[in-house]
């Protein structure tokens, strides 16, 4: 089973960056996206930005776009987001997630979350 190990949560002030990291093991080889998501209000996770790794292709939520810039390393099985201009609403516990091939579709992995608190 593919693990996750989140790393860069922290405290910020507004209008600073953090980078937070997500590193896979076991199985990467399955991987078809990872991203990072975060809770909205009515609870269920939202995605922030994903990326796939066979072509590099991003995703973003419109209210990131342009400030946060997710990018991988295949050969490490790592997803890096780098979040700029954080502004006090981004803060939350950001969850590293990842989409797993198997036979009949897609396996989800969830990592345990890193907190980034951005001050005002």
């Amino acid at each position: 089973q593919v693990q996750l190990e989140e790393s860069g949560g922290g405290l910020v002030q507004t209008g600073g960056s953090l980078r937070l990291s997500c590193a896979a093991s076991n199985s990467i080889f399955r991987i078809h996206t990872m991203g990072w998501y975060r809770p909205a209000p009515g609870g269920q996770r939202t995605l922030v930005a994903r990326i796939t790794f066979n072509d590099g292709r991003a995703t973003y939520a419109e209210s990131v776009q342009g400030r946060f810039t997710i990018s991988r390393d295949n050969t490490e099985a790592t997803v890096y987001l780098h979040m700029a201009s954080l502004k006090p609403e981004n803060t939350a516990v950001y969850y590293c997630h990842t989409d797993l091939k198997n036979p009949t579709g897609f396996t989800e992995v969830w990592g345990q979350g890193t907190l980034v608190t951005v001050s005002s």
